[in-house]
């Protein structure tokens, strides 16, 4: 697994690779924004983890240019900053997951492998889907009805990912929240029925529904022509 490895720390990164490296990682080190970006953006990487902290161009605009052009690619965000604000910025950035420092190595590693099983789970998955007036493309991180964009916010587009891949079969709240984060610490089902009422409202004249199946989940169910 060929890893991209953001980091302006020169020992942190030193010790990050080396111990990647330990556990079978092809590891590339960019200590700036702007390299990170460059290398990014030209080279096939199958995870990135990137410092939000780094010179030159700061790690959350590096990750909301690599997230337009490569809306497929697993990116983790590191962080010396451990306010809320930090993580919803990081999120709504179109990170698929989060670590404070410090951490334990174990536990980033076992991130990113979360990161990649998910990544590769979905590669079997046709990119383009069509349900009722709904076009959801993954792989062009689009979805439009009848030719008109939806505008989502990272968390609702993975909420319509998982029940797009997942229609006509009950997707649990577990389900939704682990797709959000793997970090059982963070998770909040309360949180889910207010994306859900959200992505409701946005999918009105699709022809498609969320159903809520009391006790299980909910359902996308697209209406019989």
């Amino acid at each position: 697994m060929k890893l991209l490895l953001a980091e302006d720390d020169s020992i942190l990164a030193d010790a990050l690779t080396a111990s990647l490296q330990a556990s079978g990682f092809d590891v590339q080190v960019a200590d700036n924004g702007a390299v990170a970006e460059f290398l990014l953006l030209r080279e096939d990487f199958d995870i990135g983890v990137l410092d939000l902290g780094l010179p030159h161009v700061d790690g959350l605009t590096v990750l909301k240019r690599v997230r337009i052009a490569k809306p497929g690619l697993p990116m983790m965000v590191l962080t010396a900053l451990d306010g809320l604000e930090q993580r919803v910025a990081g999120l709504n950035a179109g990170a698929d997951d989060y670590l404070t420092k410090p951490f334990d190595f174990p536990e980033l590693e076992a991130r990113i492998r979360a990161l990649l099983r998910r990544s590769q789970g979905s590669q079997g998955i046709a990119s383009v889907q069509v349900a009722g007036k709904l076009r959801f493309d993954r792989e062009a991180r689009r979805a439009s009805i009848d030719k008109a964009p939806m505008e989502l916010s990272p968390r609702e587009w993975t909420l319509l990912d998982l029940l797009m891949t997942q229609r006509d079969h009950v997707v649990t709240k577990e389900q939704i929240v682990q797709s959000w984060t793997p970090d059982p610490n963070e998770q909040s089902l309360g949180s889910i029925e207010v994306y859900i009422h959200r992505l409701r409202r946005k999918l009105e004249g699709s022809e498609v529904s969320i159903r809520t199946v009391r006790g299980l989940g909910y359902l996308l169910e697209a209406q019989a022509g």
